[in-house]
C-alpha cells in the first residue's frame, strides 16, 4: 500500500504542477460552463463531455490536469450530483478523462494527436512506423492506387488465387528483397498476408511435436501467441546488447531436439540490437552443423541505410527470410514476403500457409506491386528513414542519462528501469499509466520468454504522432520515471 501511495503522490504532484504552469487552479476553467449549461437544449450530462473536449482543444484544459471533485463541481454549476456523475461517465466512455483510486478524475484527451478508438488499445501497444501524410510520395502512392484499381478487372481480383501471388507479384517482391538478400528469386518467393501469418505457417511446418523453437529471451509477443496456439515449446536463448548469444544456441542444439531457430537480427524488437557480422556467421555455422532451419524475421531491416549481410547469405540452404511492409509503410497494408531456401521448400511453405490463411488479398497485391514497380515504394522508404532518424535522435537526446537503447534509424527505444524494492513490476505499472496518457509504452514482460523479464519499457514514437507530439510523449515519460 505504501508503494501505491508514493505513486499516487507523484502523480498528484505532476498534475498539480501542470495546473500551476497553466496559471489556474483546477476549478477555475469550469466557471464558464454554467452559462453554457443553462442555455443549452441538451441535457447537462450530454453537454459535459462536449465542454471538456472543447476546453481541451482551446487549451483551457491540459492533459493530466486534475478535475475538481464531483460534488464541488456540482455545487459550482448548480447541478444535481448524479447529473455530474453521469456526465463524467459519458466523458470516460469517449476517452476524454480517466480516474484513479484516491486521485479522482483527470484529463486524458488526445494530447498526442492519437485517435481514441473505443474497444481497442491496439494503437497503444503495437509498434507502428511514423506516418508521413504530407510527403509528396505518399500522395503519389494514393494516386497510383486509384489508377491501378480503376484499370483493373475487378472480378478477376475478387476470385480465389493460387497462394503466393501472381508471377508479377513474386518477381517484383523478389526484386525488392534482393536489396537485402541478393540471391532472392521469384521461384523461391511468396507473397503473404502479413509477417505474422508467415510465422504461423513456418512454425507449424518446421517445429514437429517433441521439438522446441529456439528464440531470443526477448521476442515479438505475436510469436509467443503463435507458440501458445500451436502448443510449441519455446527454448529461450540469452541475449546481450548485440543480440542472441551463439554459445547458448549451440548448447541448446546439443541438449534438446530443436525444430528451428527464430530471431530478429536487425533493430531487434524491443531491445534495438543488431547482430554483428561475426555473430551472424557463428549462428549460421551452428545451424548448418546441427541442420537447424532459421526463421529470419527482418521486419525492421529495411530501415537502416546499411546492415550486415542477412543470415540467408550465410546459411541459404536453411534460412527462411521474412520481410514485409508493416514496419515501414503501415500494418494495414498486410503484405509480406517469405524467401524460402529452395523452390521445393517454397512449395511446402505455400501448402502450410494455404491451410491457415488461404491467400493474400489480390487487391492489396495489385497496389503494392504497382508501388514497387514505379519506384514509389523506395521513395516512401527513404522518407520514412529520414523521419526515423529524427525521432531516434530525439529519443537519444531527451533520455540521455537513463540508459536508453535506440538505433539511429529506428522509431522505438528500450528504456531500462531500476528494480523495485518489493520485487513487483514497476515497468507494468508505468506502462499502464503512460498508455492512459497516449504514450505507446509496453513493459518487458510482454516480450520475455525465460520468465525473468528485465525491468524496462519499449517506447514507440511511430503511428500518427507528429514531431511535436513526440516531444510531449518523451516529456511524459521523463515526468513519470
Amino acid at each position: 500500500m505504501a508503494r501505491v501511495h508514493r505513486v499516487g503522490a507523484a502523480f498528484s504532484r505532476e498534475t498539480d504542477a501542470i495546473s500551476r504552469r497553466n496559471g489556474h487552479t483546477a476549478a477555475m476553467p469550469f466557471t464558464h460552463w454554467a452559462s453554457r449549461l443553462k442555455n443549452s437544449a441538451l441535457p447537462a450530462y450530454q453537454l459535459i463531455p462536449d465542454l471538456i473536449a472543447e476546453d481541451l482543444r482551446q487549451g483551457r484544459l491540459a492533459p493530466r490536469e486534475r478535475l475538481p471533485p464531483l460534488r464541488e463541481l456540482a455545487g459550482m454549476l448548480q447541478l444535481n450530483y448524479t447529473t455530474v456523475v453521469r456526465g463524467f461517465a459519458e466523458a470516460r466512455e469517449r476517452g476524454l478523462i480517466a480516474s484513479r483510486p484516491g486521485l479522482g478524475s483527470y484529463v486524458r484527451g488526445s494530447f498526442l494527436g492519437l485517435p481514441l478508438r473505443a474497444g481497442t488499445g491496439a494503437e497503444m501497444t503495437m509498434n507502428m512506423p511514423p506516418e508521413i501524410d504530407g510527403h509528396p510520395a505518399m500522395q503519389r502512392m494514393k494516386e497510383t492506387a486509384a489508377e491501378v484499381m480503376g484499370a483493373a478487372a475487378m472480378h478477376d481480383l475478387m476470385r480465389y488465387q493460387d497462394f503466393g501471388g501472381t508471377l508479377r507479384d513474386r518477381e517484383l517482391g523478389a526484386r525488392w528483397l534482393a536489396q537485402w538478400v541478393p540471391d532472392a528469386r521469384a521461384d523461391r518467393t511468396l507473397v503473404a498476408p502479413g509477417i505474422h501469418s508467415v510465422l504461423l505457417g513456418l512454425v507449424s511446418m518446421l517445429v514437429k511435436p517433441g521439438q522446441s523453437l529456439c528464440v531470443e529471451a526477448m521476442v515479438y509477443p505475436g510469436l509467443k501467441a503463435i507458440a501458445a496456439q500451436l502448443g510449441t515449446q519455446l527454448h529461450p536463448i540469452s541475449m546481450d546488447e548485440d543480440g542472441l548469444l551463439p554459445d547458448e544456441f549451440e548448447s541448446a542444439c546439443k541438449s534438446t531436439p530443436v525444430g528451428a531457430l527464430y530471431l530478429c537480427p536487425n533493430l531487434h524488437n524491443p531491445m534495438c540490437a543488431t547482430l554483428p557480422m561475426a555473430r551472424r556467421e557463428r549462428i549460421a555455422d551452428i545451424a548448418l552443423r546441427f541442420n537447424v532451419p532459421i526463421i529470419e524475421d527482418d521486419a525492421y531491416g529495411m530501415l537502416p541505410a546499411a546492415i550486415p549481410p542477412a543470415l540467408a547469405d550465410f546459411a541459404p540452404e536453411l534460412t527462411y527470410y521474412v520481410s514485409g511492409m508493416s514496419k515501414w509503410l503501415g500494418a494495414g497494408v498486410r503484405t509480406a514476403y517469405v524467401l524460402a531456401p529452395s523452390a521445393t521448400a517454397c512449395q511446402r511453405v505455400a501448402g502450410a500457409m494455404r491451410a491457415t490463411t488461404v491467400m493474400a488479398s489480390p487487391l492489396i497485391n495489385l497496389m503494392v506491386s504497382a508501388w514497387l514497380e514505379s519506384g514509389l515504394a523506395g521513395e516512401v522508404l527513404d522518407a520514412i528513414r529520414a523521419e526515423c532518424r529524427w525521432r531516434s535522435s530525439l529519443l537519444a537526446h531527451k533520455l540521455v542519462g537513463h540508459g536508453v537503447r535506440t538505433h539511429p534509424q529506428g522509431f522505438h527505444a528500450w528504456l531500462p528501469l531500476p528494480e523495485s524494492a518489493d520485487g513487483s513490476s514497476r515497468a507494468s505499472d508505468l506502462a499502464a499509466r503512460l498508455r492512459e496518457l497516449g504514450v505507446a509504452a509496453v513493459a518487458g514482460n510482454a516480450f520475455c520468454t525465460d520468465r525473468l523479464p528485465p525491468e524496462g519499457l519499449r517506447i514507440c514514437l511511430g503511428g500518427s504522432l507528429n514531431r511535436e507530439d513526440c516531444g510531449r510523449a518523451i516529456s511524459a515519460v521523463i515526468d513519470s520515471i
